[in-house]
């Protein structure tokens, strides 16, 4: 398991100033939110492309990818009742997988609750069909590119649309893909029925990316959450890919959250490394 950490965190930085404190303090990569640099990604020329990833190596850092893929431009939906709406994010996403690729990602992590939410109607039915026919089609670009789309569960109070795990799993199979495939995230986790080293064990073979978080919206080791029992379930299923801390609560200054975050994972992977299962 590697150690990555989301960029929106260090709001009002500069680049070269957040891949330095995030290199300085001992993660091995950085996930980015694109809004963070435009509002849409097309409005990111090669030049700075090439910049953003030359300035991430040179810090000794890894693009793991991107998410918060949806949050901006404004009028984007995945399952929208207009074919034009749905068009236009289809090919929104298929431009944020050139993105990913030209930056070194190879990750995006779809969230965008507003913008995967079931709307009013639409039937769960064809939200479900209109869903399967959009990732589809981006599966193909992601392919080429050499990306990995991960659909993340999130709970009812963000959306009405792919709550749990289980129903990710779902959809992952329904599409048929294998470059759309799913991501596993703690705190969504946790509110699931399911204990969260369970949930993880289902979901072998189908999660390609990790978010850290605690059930409080703030970091790994600041709430209730035990992450060693979440690394030790990671550790079995075999996971060898980023665990990438993305927080809500930015009341903290983003130094702290990095290194408390580190150092709690960190210790508890330790811990797990040098004891034996029970």
């Amino acid at each position: 398991m590697k150690f990555a950490i989301c960029n929106e965190l260090f709001e009002g930085w500069e680049f070269a100033r957040t891949v330095e404190c995030v290199a300085q303090v001992g993660y091995q990569g950085i996930e980015l939110a694109p809004f963070t640099f435009a509002d849409s990604v097309v409005d990111i020329s090669r030049a700075e492309r090439r910049e953003i990833r030359k300035t991430a190596e040179a810090a000794g850092l890894q693009i793991v990818g991107l998410h918060w893929l949806l949050t901006k431009p404004e009028g984007l939906h995945l399952m929208h009742p207009d074919k034009a709406v749905r068009e236009k994010t289809v090919d929104y996403l298929l431009r944020l997988v050139e993105f990913c690729a030209d930056v070194g990602g190879t990750v995006m992590t779809f969230g965008s609750p507003n913008q995967r939410t079931i709307l009013p109607g639409v039937s769960r039915e064809t939200a479900l069909t209109l869903a399967v026919e959009g990732l589809q089609i981006c599966g193909e670009t992601a392919r080429s590119h050499g990306v990995m789309i991960c659909l993340e569960a999130l709970p009812p109070a963000q959306t009405n649309f792919l709550n749990t795990n289980a129903e990710v799993r779902a959809l992952v199979r329904a599409v048929d893909h294998p470059n759309v495939q799913m991501m596993i995230d703690v705190k969504s986790m946790y509110v699931e029925d399911m204990p969260i080293p369970d949930n993880i064990h289902a979901c072998q073979g189908l999660f390609h990316h990790v978010h850290a978080n605690d059930a409080n919206q703030r970091w790994p080791g600041s709430g209730d959450v035990d992450f060693r029992p979440i690394f030790r379930a990671l550790q079995d299923v075999g996971y060898d890919g980023y665990v990438s801390v993305e927080v809500f609560d930015f009341a903290a200054p983003p130094e702290t959250i990095a290194l408390e975050a580190l150092r709690y994972m960190s210790q508890c992977l330790t811990e797990i490394r040098s004891s034996p299962a029970v």
